[in-house]
C-alpha cells in the first residue's frame, strides 16, 4: 500500500469518525442548533483545518513519499507547483515544497469556504420554501455533507485526470470561472425563488417514487399499509445535494487554479464543506447583512479565472501561491467590511 493511499485513507477515517460523533453522539435528539453550539462546532472545524495545514507544513513530503530530488522534481512538474527548487540542496528544496504545498491547501480552503457562503443563501431559501422545521436542519445538512463528500471525490479526481491528460482544459475552467463571476455580478440583486412543487428534482423524484404528503418526524422514508414512501424531508435532501452539485461546478475548478494536486484539492474542499454546516447556523440569521459579499465572490471568481488563464505569465512575473492568498483574503475582507460600514438603507433605518 502506497503512502498516498495510506495518507488518504487516514484522512477519510478521521472524517468518518468526526461525522459519526457529530451525528450520533452529540445529536441523538433533533433540536434547533443554538448560536453557542454553532460557534463551538465552527471553532472545532476551523481548528482541525488549520491543524491540517500544520501537518502539511511539517510532513507534506510524506503525502507522495518523496525520497530524493529526482522524485521531488517529478511531483513538482506533475502537479505544476509554482516553485523553484535548489538542485544541490535536497533538504532546502523539500522545505520549499512543503511550505508551498501547505499554502496551496490553505488558499484552497479559504476559497472553498468563501464560496460556501453563497451556498448558505440557497440553503436558507430551500428550507424556507419547503417549510422544514428548524430542528431538522442539522440532520438534513449532515447527510447532505456525506453525499457532497462522495460527489466531490468523483469530481476532483476526474478533474485531475483530465488536467493531466489535457492541460488546455485549465483554460476552459478559467473562461468558465470568469463567465460565472461576471454573471454573478450582473445578477447580484435578483431575488432567488424556489417553487417546491415545480422544482426539477421534486418532479423527477415524484415520477419514480411515492411521496408522502407530510413530514414524518425526522424520517426520510415512511411505510404505511405495506407501501413505502419517501418523505418531504428526503426531497429536501435531494434538492440540497443537487444544489451542491451545481456549486461544485464553480468551486472545484476554482481550487484547481490554486493547486493541481488532487489530494490537496480534496483535503481543502472537504474541510470547507465540513465547516459549512456549523457556519450555516452561525450565519442563517445575519447572512442578509453581508450584502456586498455577492460582489466580493464575483470578483473572487473572476480573479481566479484570470489567474488560471494567465498562469504561465504570472509564474514568470514571480506571482506565487502566497500572493494569491493575499488577493483572495483582501477581496473577502473588503466585501465584508464594506457590508458592515455601509448597510442597506432599510437596515440602517431600522437600527
Amino acid at each position: 500500500m502506497t503512502n498516498e493511499l495510506l495518507f488518504f485513507l487516514g484522512f477519510l477515517a478521521f472524517i468518518i469518525l468526526m461525522l459519526s460523533i457529530d451525528l450520533g453522539l452529540f445529536n441523538k435528539k433533533d433540536h434547533e442548533v443554538s448560536l453557542k453550539e454553532a460557534s463551538i462546532m465552527s471553532s472545532i472545524w476551523v481548528s482541525f483545518a488549520l491543524a491540517f495545514y500544520v501537518v502539511l507544513r511539517l510532513w507534506g513530503d510524506k503525502l507522495h513519499d518523496i525520497q530524493d530530488f529526482t522524485h521531488l522534481q517529478e511531483i513538482t512538474q506533475k502537479h505544476l507547483h509554482n516553485i523553484k527548487l535548489i538542485p544541490d540542496d535536497f533538504a532546502a528544496s523539500i522545505e520549499i515544497y512543503k511550505k508551498n504545498l501547505s499554502l496551496e491547501y490553505l488558499t484552497g480552503y479559504v476559497v472553498e469556504y468563501a464560496l460556501s457562503v453563497d451556498n448558505i443563501f440557497v440553503m436558507v431559501l430551500i428550507f424556507t420554501s419547503f417549510g422544514v422545521p428548524s430542528k431538522y436542519y442539522h440532520r438534513v445538512l449532515v447527510w447532505g455533507i456525506i453525499g457532497a463528500i462522495v460527489l466531490r471525490f468523483l469530481f476532483i479526481f476526474l478533474g485531475a485526470t483530465l488536467i493531466n491528460r489535457f492541460e488546455w482544459i485549465l483554460y476552459v475552467f478559467g473562461l468558465f470561472l470568469v463567465y460565472t463571476g461576471i454573471m454573478m455580478f450582473i445578477n447580484r440583486n435578483e431575488e432567488e425563488e424556489i417553487d417546491p412543487k415545480n422544482h426539477k428534482v421534486v418532479k423527477f423524484a415524484s415520477k419514480y417514487f411515492a411521496v408522502y404528503p407530510s413530514f414524518v418526524d425526522n424520517h426520510f422514508f415512511h411505510k404505511e399499509n405495506g407501501k413505502k414512501y419517501i418523505t418531504p424531508l428526503f426531497l429536501v435532501l435531494l434538492v440540497i445535494e443537487f444544489t451542491d452539485l451545481i456549486f461544485a461546478v464553480d468551486s472545484i475548478p476554482a481550487i484547481f487554479a490554486v493547486t493541481k494536486d488532487p489530494y490537496i484539492v480534496f483535503f481543502s474542499n472537504i474541510f470547507a464543506i465540513l465547516g459549512l454546516r456549523s457556519m450555516f447556523f452561525l450565519l442563517v440569521n445575519i447572512i442578509h447583512k453581508f450584502h456586498y459579499l455577492k460582489i466580493g465572490l464575483s470578483f473572487l471568481l473572476v480573479f481566479i479565472g484570470l489567474k488560471m488563464l494567465a498562469h504561465h505569465w504570472l509564474e514568470e512575473w514571480g506571482f506565487t501561491t502566497a500572493h494569491s492568498l493575499y488577493v483572495i483574503v483582501g477581496i473577502l475582507a473588503i466585501s465584508v467590511i464594506a457590508s458592515l460600514l455601509f448597510p442597506k438603507k432599510a437596515e440602517a433605518n431600522n437600527s
